[in-house]
């Protein structure tokens, strides 16, 4: 019975929630804008490695190469998504 609990789904679950509070805490706590967006990147960053780990199971495979392409392609049309929206909205081009 013990393979059938989901233990490391339930392990990424509360991480992924300690980090969503981490997170808010900036907001809550009324942190200075340095000390802010310092927790929200490093929240942010851990998050990240912690849905591609255990609720996308990136580390699972013997394609490893394949794996990180695509995730170094998902980054860089992210990028390019906040850059664009931002020449659009804030800079005004």
């Amino acid at each position: 019975m013990a393979e059938l609990f989901p233990k490391e789904h339930v392990v990424g679950f509360i991480g992924s929630l300690v980090l969503t509070f981490a997170a808010l805490s900036v907001v809550w706590l009324d942190v200075s804008m340095v000390v802010g967006m310092i927790i929200l990147l490093v929240t942010a960053l851990i998050q990240a490695a912690v849905q591609l780990m255990l609720f996308m199971h990136i580390g699972e495979t013997d394609d490893k190469v394949d794996i990180w392409v695509a995730t170094l392609f998902a980054f860089g049309i992210g990028i390019v998504t906040i850059i664009g929206s931002l020449l659009a909205m804030v800079w005004g081009y």
